[in-house]
């Protein structure tokens, strides 16, 4: 987690903010916790893109319905309002490393946990599309694993009118090698698009590596559109559930409840996100999580030895914490946040926003003790 810096808001609604998880093209999440301690990545839209009226209703609208939208699968959107201009969204914050990082951390995950991933997130899009919605962007960045299993992030929210996907110029509509076909190509996007997406990442989830690949991103686009997956790397067993996802025609795929029903519910499925090194990174982030939103017990009546050798949980503190402490990820945005190590002594730096009293000085004399002006110089 990076530190508020110039122009970055320090409250939002019932937020408090800490520092910034992440950017995109879009907007900027910060990690932020309400009056109760409550954490949440609040994402803004960018201030370039503020003054669009269209985009910020529909950043807004768009957000209020996927309110709607409530399986344990996804990172909830806590509230969405318009506030000095620009409009935020606050999404429930989880505490647990992406997929991606997982796999580069720890290697391709095993047959029982790749069938668990493959049926929790088959559920999750089938919950998403029963309510007329499209991610539109599932991808491992975007998928967090946590002790109670894969949650979806940054929500890709309402599928527009027209159906085509909202993005800046310039800008490639989808994430090269996750995108489905229709996506590269700007046509109409559905449900059976986020299966595509499901399929690449089921395939990076029990290979370690992307199933399509090209030394530019026009090449992967052109491999999405024309070319097959490779999934050499991809264990026997898994490929029936896997391939068909990949199918060009978006009617040819199959529905989330198929992917689900095939994966198979293995036994005990709780148990694949708490044992092993990942179930321990898990914890680890989790523990970090609540420090972090810690609140600090209220000052005690009797006041025993020096006030000052009593630790603090400040503003400057917590982002000292940031720029040196563990990583936690961030629901929102695909960010991390930082471990808050709590120290103690009497020479920790105060909270730059506790402004010290002024300091006492003597009065310069301005003339002389009975009143007439001391001469500055003679005749």
């Amino acid at each position: 987690m990076k530190p508020l810096g110039q122009g970055d808001p320090l409250r939002l609604g019932p937020y408090r903010l800490h520092g910034v998880l992440g950017e995109g093209g879009m907007g900027k999440v910060y990690f932020g916790a309400d009056a109760s301690g409550r954490p949440a990545a609040v994402k803004v839209l960018l201030p370039e893109l503020a003054h669009d009226g269209h985009l910020t209703e529909r950043f807004l609208r768009e957000a209020r319905t996927a309110r709607a939208v409530t399986s344990e699968g996804v990172a909830r959107v806590l509230a969405a309002e318009l506030e000095g201009g620009r409009p935020w969204i606050a999404t429930e914050f989880l505490a647990g490393p992406t997929l991606d990082d997982a796999v580069k951390d720890f290697g391709p995950l095993d047959d029982s946990t790749v069938r668990e991933l493959a049926r929790s997130l088959a559920r999750t899009l089938q919950d998403v599309h029963a309510t007329g919605l499209v991610h539109r962007d599932v991808k491992p960045p975007n998928v967090v694993l946590t002790s109670r299993g894969p949650r979806l992030i940054d929500f890709g929210i309402a599928r527009p009118e027209h159906g085509l996907t909202l993005t800046r110029t310039g800008q490639i509509p989808v994430t090269p090698g996750y995108g489905a076909p229709e996506q590269v190509l700007g046509r109409r996007v559905g449900p059976a698009a986020d299966v595509f997406s499901l399929g690449a990442v089921l395939a990076f989830a029990a290979s370690g590596r992307p199933a399509y690949t090209g030394a530019e991103i026009t090449a992967v686009l052109y491999e999405v559109v024309h070319g097959s997956p490779d999934l050499e790397a991809v264990p026997e067993g898994l490929r029936y559930l896997i391939t068909p996802c990949f199918a060009k025609d978006p009617a040819a795929r199959p529905l989330p409840t198929q992917v689900a029903d095939a994966a198979g519910a293995p036994q005990k499925p709780d148990r694949l996100w708490k044992a092993g090194r990942l179930g321990q990174e898990i914890r680890q982030r989790e523990a970090a999580a609540r420090r972090l939103t810690e609140r600090p017990a209220a000052p005690s009546t009797t006041v025993v030895g020096d006030a000052a050798d009593a630790p603090r949980l400040t503003r400057r503190r917590l982002l000292a914490a940031a720029a040196g402490g563990g990583a936690l990820l961030a629901a929102a945005g695909g960010g991390t946040v930082w471990w808050l190590s709590r120290g103690h002594g009497g020479d920790a730096p105060s909270d730059p926003f506790d402004i010290p009293p002024a300091a006492k000085v003597r009065a310069a004399p301005l003339g002389s003790a009975d009143g007439s002006p001391t001469p500055l110089w003679g005749p």
